[in-house]
């Protein structure tokens, strides 16, 4: 029962019709949840200015030509880069000199200001910071206090979450080629909703960080799964419009986070916002089918003729027989007891030379695609400018971006799209590291050129991997492509980070 044969199925009840539409938008409305967590880190993990609390209650507190009352008022005055040191005079008479990460007791007695010559005693800032709150009121570097020597714990909030989604790939994509694909997108958009929430009311660092890690899980393995569902609900005629499209809902996710960042300031308070965006789906989820191709594949021949009945029904179309299209003989035709699902590995995607080369071909593009990807994401919102704006244009960038690949990939070919993709996008971070960080408005354009060509080439690669290759193994080859992508996704981050070392480290990991 080859895939050819079970194409004429859609020829019978139709390629996209109403059910399908139905099917289609209720699967893809779930992508906006999965863009707005894997891209809600952004804001989530955003790191103020801050110093050192004195060990008392402050008199008199002097930041450079600024003599106040209050320590909250000196954030106007600090300039981003620079370690500046703020004198405080506390109720006791005892003066000292706060920095972002130590701070400095004055031994000999001395009047408030930075002339000063005398002895001076070293503490840590056991009294925990001060944040800058004039952006964020918290984050999760303030509610746990992420700096100095704890910074690292900080910056690890993204690459676990991708760890987490490198996983959900590999288990979620293994589960649905057994399961079922239905059985995997009810269970991974409930963990959404539910890991989501409980990430916004985590009592510690810790908790947050499992929390999100098995919300990274369940949120790609709904992403890795829907794409095959969409490709074996809906016909060749309009198969590549309807995937590719799916990444345009994810884009909408980018938009949402930006959008939410910008009005809301309270880091769970922000959670919670996002994470209610899968409520829609968690309660219409139900009603998702199991798809003809899985079920005829595990020779549960009668169930796949009754969900093709129904989408012949909401389609208005002939009804279409299985044991007619397929050719069953009298021990596979439909009403025979369902065949035991044939088990298939990693190791078939190696079968032969041909196929082995094919899939390490694929798994680079796929690691380059989600590089690239996450890294012009990620980054936008130290470009300059207004980091919400920037995101969001990231966002949007996209929308074109699909728009293109589907215009584009019928008249030139899939592969001819991907290397002119990936090629443009290298040549776009070269042209980005010869730009002047001052002008921070030819960043974002060159950027959103970059996130556009990358962006092309990442939407197109799902597609491209699920229709080289049967239905039997298809989620598998997807799902081992996406595994190999989130390691990209992984390192993706790390690169921003060394962006404090060289601004132009990111673009520099892209062209390699």
């Amino acid at each position: 029962m080859g895939s050819s044969n079970l194409e004429l199925i859609f020829d019978s009840v139709g390629h996209f019709g109403r059910y399908q539409i139905f099917l289609y938008f209720i699967c893809a409305f779930q992508n906006i949840s999965c863009g707005i967590h894997y891209l809600a880190s952004v804001f989530l993990s955003v790191s103020p200015q801050h110093t050192c609390r004195p060990p008392g209650n402050v008199s008199q507190v002097l930041f450079q030509d600024l003599s106040t009352w209050q320590l909250e008022d000196i954030w106007t005055q600090f300039s981003v880069g620079r370690e500046d040191r703020i004198l405080v005079q506390l109720q006791d008479g005892e003066i000292w000199e706060l920095t972002s990460c130590q701070r400095f007791r004055r031994d000999d007695q001395s009047s408030l200001d930075y002339e000063y010559s005398g002895q001076k005693s070293s503490f840590p800032c056991l009294d925990g910071y001060i944040y800058d709150r004039s952006k964020w009121l918290s984050t999760v570097v303030t509610q746990w206090d992420l700096v100095c020597n704890r910074e690292w714990f900080g910056r690890l909030i993204q690459p676990t979450f991708m760890f987490g989604v490198l996983l959900g790939a590999v288990i979620f994509g293994y589960l649905s080629d057994r399961a079922g694909r239905r059985l995997v997108l009810w269970a991974s958009s409930t963990g959404v909703f539910l890991f989501g929430i409980a990430a916004a009311f985590t009592f510690d660092y810790y908790s947050f960080i499992v929390a999100r890690f098995l919300l990274a899980i369940s949120g790609s393995g709904y992403l890795v799964v829907v794409f095959v569902y969409v490709t074996e609900f809906v016909g060749m005629k309009s198969r590549t419009w309807a995937s590719i499209h799916l990444h345009s809902f994810f884009a909408f996710g980018t938009m949402v986070v930006a959008l939410t960042g910008y009005f809301v300031r309270t880091w769970w308070i922000y959670q919670i916002v996002l994470s209610s965006v899968t409520v829609p789906f968690v309660l219409c989820c139900w009603m998702l089918p199991e798809t003809p191709f899985w079920l005829i594949s595990g020779g549960k021949y009668e169930e796949a003729q009754k969900v093709i009945d129904t989408m012949a029904k909401w389609n208005r179309t002939r009804p279409c027989k299985l044991s007619e299209i397929l050719s069953l003989d009298h021990d596979g035709s439909a009403g025979n007891k369902p065949s035991q699902v044939e088990k298939h590995t990693l190791s078939e995607l190696f079968y032969d030379w041909s196929i082995g080369t094919r899939t390490l071909i694929l798994w680079l593009i796929w690691f380059t695609g989600c590089l690239g990807f996450y890294t012009f994401s990620l980054n936008s919102v130290h470009l300059g400018g207004s980091e919400y704006l920037n995101l969001f244009l990231m966002g949007v960038v996209e929308i074109p971006a699909y728009v293109l690949v589907c215009l584009g990939m019928d008249r030139v070919g899939r592969r001819n799209i991907l290397i002119f993709s990936l090629l443009s996008s290298a040549v776009t971070s070269g042209v980005i590291m010869v730009i002047p960080k001052d002008y921070h408005v030819w960043l974002v354009v060159a950027s959103m050129a970059g996130k556009f060509f990358i962006g092309a080439a990442f939407g197109l690669i799902y597609l491209y991997t699920a229709e080289l290759y049967p239905t039997i193994v298809r989620s598998l080859a997807v799902g081992s492509g996406s595994t190999v992508g989130r390691v990209g996704s992984i390192v993706a981050p790390l690169c921003i980070y060394l962006s404090s070392v060289w601004i132009f480290m990111p673009q520099v990991f892209i062209n390699l």
